[in-house]
């Protein structure tokens, strides 16, 4: 069996691509800070690892029963409010796992094929720092300036010294991920519940979003396909701009029975800090890079990704 080793497997992502990798046939072996060196369940497939990027150590003999490894560690962005040490974490998180990664292939033999990284679309700002003649944000756009750029930009170099070790690298640029398991979605159930629809500032501010199942499937298709290479934005061909997005999920919870109503950009910024500022800027991403390795979106539409998950 092919096994595809995966760090922060234990996310959202992590987890339904762990089930998908295992429906197609392959073994899968997760890296985790917090579970034991077996399934919880007794299940042989996905086996469980610990490892520890701080301080350097992972179990060498799993990465050498490696063909792929694709890389999901990294501290949540949402949740916390932004404090300087929070920020420390989030990127710290990021760049000491790609370099673990990066070290160990380096040092111990291995038959590592690929590496298949996250990274996100905080690499490119927000659609203010579009040129003229762009609608959309390609792959070769430069990194922000600010946290978030920044962040990306490190996340991303920490691993791409396996190239030279003869290692294919993917980077997945990814966009809002919409899953009813966790993530974005519920946070914008939440108001649902009680017939609101919350807009976050002007509500004018573009969202590229992506199916869960379409994420974890552009992972798969970056194992399958040797032609795959490079960074890639992972996103569906229809952006919609957030009060599209908040208001067509009040509409498949509760038809006309809700109010949408704007939450000012200066309540965001007083509650949320440095976080509530990314809250209202918009990014539109260009898909057409992975679509034109062969990839398909199975739920290309926000009307399609909702009738499957609500």
């Amino acid at each position: 069996m092919t096994t595809v080793l995966i760090t922060g497997g234990t996310g959202l992502i992590g987890r339904r691509l762990t089930t998908l990798l295992i429906k197609k046939g392959y073994r899968v072996i997760i890296l985790s800070r917090t579970v034991s060196e077996t399934s919880p369940r007794g299940d042989p497939n996905p086996a469980f690892s610990q490892w520890d990027p701080e301080k350097n150590e992972i179990n060498i003999s799993v990465l050498q029963q490696t063909d792929y490894i694709i890389n999901l560690a990294g501290a949540g962005i949402a949740g916390k409010r932004w404090t300087a040490k929070r920020k420390t974490a989030i990127e710290e998180s990021r760049q000491k796992s790609g370099q673990v990664i990066e070290q160990s292939l380096r040092k111990y033999p291995n038959k590592v094929r690929a590496v298949i990284t996250a990274s996100a679309m905080g690499w490119y700002g927000d659609d203010s720092r579009l040129p003229k003649e762009q609608q959309a944000f390609t792959e070769d756009a430069p990194a922000a300036p600010g946290f978030l750029g920044a962040t990306c930009k490190k996340w991303e170099e920490s691993l791409q010294p396996v190239m030279s070790l003869g290692k294919r690298l993917v980077i997945i640029r990814t966009g809002i991920v919409l899953s009813a398991a966790g993530g974005a979605l519920p946070e914008f159930l939440r108001p649902v519940k009680f017939g609101i629809a919350a807009v976050l500032g002007s509500g004018k501010q573009m969202q590229s979003w992506i199916h869960i199942d379409d994420i974890c499937r552009i992972y798969i298709h970056a194992i399958e396909s040797d032609t795959v290479n490079g960074v890639y934005n992972a996103s569906a061909p229809a952006p919609v701009d957030h009060r599209t997005l908040v208001n067509t999920i009040a509409q498949k919870k509760k038809g006309s029975f809700f109010i949408p109503i704007y939450v000012p950009s200066f309540l965001l910024k007083w509650v949320f800090g440095e976080m509530g500022t990314e809250l209202t800027k918009g990014i539109t991403l260009d898909c057409g890079k992975i679509r034109q390795t062969g990839f398909r979106f199975l739920f290309p539409s926000l009307e399609a990704a909702l009738n499957d998950l609500l």
